[in-house]
């Protein structure tokens, strides 16, 4: 299936697809579609409960499919555990080095006297016997999923030396039924705590993060137009930012979160602009009788890049924030959109189509040598995890569009899915505070 380079037909195509969506929203889970190769073995013990405690959540589990989602770690099967210790004075680390782990973790979850509860976990270094960290975390009921991440983030970050992604959040667009409704939902990077932050009749598209989490720019077509909307997630306030006549649509918050890229039509042909976010000042970077769309701005934020066909074919280019000429970035194929820096600068994930099929590659920020990250026909909408070691994107299974998670450093791949209907869109928040 070809997908042609048009900004306005693909706007219009969404208006169509869209007439077919519906209201009945189901949960986002994950499968694990490939193996891990490499992975360092831990164990998650299970958390003991003390004192009467009686948590709806299972914390090792959250914790142990964390790590294994990170594509670093294989966790320790529960069936293959010989014991299941809570606390450190009770291992034999022993038995835990027979089973050849390289890292332990234990627990325990006790309950508080004003509600919630206190999680106390210990790592440990299995050869060594050195204890790695210790500490106790404090949680609602409600909260112990999002515990969970937190103490797997630490354990991750201590293993590593890198940050964990595993209390960050994806923002996605779904749709399902028949009943011509679309939303733009929020849920916990493992698929659990789905919530709606908006839903319409008609398309939704773009979903774009601020740099500290508390926003989502998106494209809706309220109204048979398309239109520009900055969200507040705690409150749902939101604002209508752009409403040109014509194309708005491809926002994207700039590092410091005070301005916003998007590409609109309103002066003619498709351009990319930059609106001040405070002042409400518009300033135009581009000005070519071309397509010209899908910005996403350098961490440094002193240029962007976006997808063009001023060359005939789309490719990537890069102009400065403050604009002047662009330049091309990449060179090899004949189509390469929807592109995005890692959070470190030093690589771009975009779209290139081979052979007629659609996939997600990785270049370094000159476009030169790449890395495929997907192996699908119809893959789109990549985004880089906050820490730069996997990317999320949009593909088909089975003809319905789900989203699949890649981590970076194996072979390792998960799909999200629902029970039914279509994903679509996925953008990775930022790390949390």
């Amino acid at each position: 299936m070809q997908r042609p380079f048009s900004l306005s037909v693909l706007l219009l195509t969404a208006l169509l697809a869209w007439g077919t969506v519906g209201t009945a929203w189901a949960k986002l889970t994950i499968e694990i579609t490939g193996g891990v190769e490499g992975a360092q073995p831990i164990a998650v013990v299970p958390f003991g409960n003390v004192d009467g405690a009686r948590p709806n959540v299972d914390i090792a589990d959250v914790i142990a499919a964390d790590l294994a989602r990170s594509g670093k770690f294989k966790p320790m099967p529960r069936r293959e555990m010989l014991m299941t210790p809570h606390r450190e004075a009770d291992v034999d680390m022993r038995e835990w080095q027979l089973l050849a782990m390289n890292s332990l973790v234990v627990g325990e979850v006790m309950p508080r006297a004003t509600g919630g509860y206190d999680i106390r976990y210990v790592l440990m270094d299995v050869f060594t016997g050195k204890k790695l960290l210790a500490d106790t975390v404090t949680s609602t009921s409600k909260g112990l999923r999002n515990a969970a991440h937190r103490i797997a983030d630490a354990i991750y970050a201590d293993l590593t030396g890198e940050p964990g992604v595993f209390a960050t959040r994806i923002a996605y667009v779904t749709s399902s039924g028949h009943k011509s409704r679309v939303a733009l939902r929020v849920a916990d990077a493992d698929g659990f705590n789905a919530q709606t932050i908006v839903d319409s009749a008609e398309p939704i598209m773009s979903p774009a993060w601020s740099p500290d989490g508390r926003r989502l720019a998106y494209v809706s077509f309220e109204g048979r137009q398309s239109a520009i909307y900055v969200q507040d997630l705690a409150s749902g306030r939101r604002e209508r930012v752009a409403s040109y006549q014509g194309i708005n649509g491809s926002p994207a918050f700039s590092p410091d979160g005070r301005r916003l890229a998007m590409t609109l039509s309103k002066d003619g042909n498709p351009d990319i602009y930059v609106l001040d976010l405070s002042t409400r000042q518009l300033t135009r970077l581009t000005d070519h009788y071309a397509i010209d769309t899908e910005p996403a701005w350098a961490p440094s934020g002193d240029h962007l890049v976006f997808t063009s066909d001023r060359g005939g074919k789309p490719q990537i280019y890069r102009v400065a924030a403050s604009g002047g000429p662009a330049q091309r970035v990449t060179f090899q194929g004949d189509y390469n959109a929807a592109a995005s820096y890692a959070p470190s600068g030093n690589a771009l994930v975009m779209v290139t189509r081979e052979g007629g099929r659609f996939r997600v590659v990785m270049t370094d920020p000159q476009g030169g040598a790449r890395r495929y990250v997907s192996n699908g026909s119809l893959d789109e909408s990549p985004s880089f995890a906050p820490n730069g070691n996997m990317i999320i994107y949009a593909t088909q299974n089975n003809g319905r569009g789900v989203l699949a998670a890649t981590p970076l450093s194996s072979g390792a791949s998960h799909r999200l899915s629902r029970d039914a209907g279509e994903v679509r869109e996925p953008a990775w928040s930022p790390l949390l505070q």
